[in-house]
This record gives C-alpha cells, structure tokens and sequence, in this order.
C-alpha cells in the first residue's frame, strides 16, 4: 500500500493542537482593512478552530486519518 500524500494547501493553514482539535486562520484579514472596523479586524486576529462537519475533511487532506 503506498503512502498517502499530505495536501500542500491544507498543511500550510492548518495547525493540530495537544488535545486532537484543528486550528485555523480568520478570512477577511489580508486587504481592503479600511473599510472594516478596529473591532472585526481585532476579533479576526485570535485563531478559530475547524467546525465539527468539517474535521473529517481536513483531517483527510492533512492524512490523519
């Protein structure tokens, strides 16, 4: 059985944390910050973590599964 390759996207914006749960990057924090408020672009800077639906997903593009 060969090896499974890991996804070059995905390892690059995803981080695995101690207990098992998948960190990720806000959008909407690259350009055009003019128009946003303090606010938003402060409450997009802290990492969020990958929604339950979506963890079987990415766990397969980081090959953890």
């Amino acid at each position: 059985m060969p090896k499974t390759k890991t996804n070059s996207g995905a390892k690059k914006r995803f981080r695995l944390t101690g207990t098992g749960e998948i960190k990720r990057k806000h959008a909407f924090k690259r350009h055009i910050l003019t128009k946003k408020t303090t606010k938003q672009k402060r409450n997009l800077t802290h990492d969020g973590l990958v929604a339950p639906p979506d963890k079987n997903n990415v766990k397969l593009l980081l090959g953890l599964k």
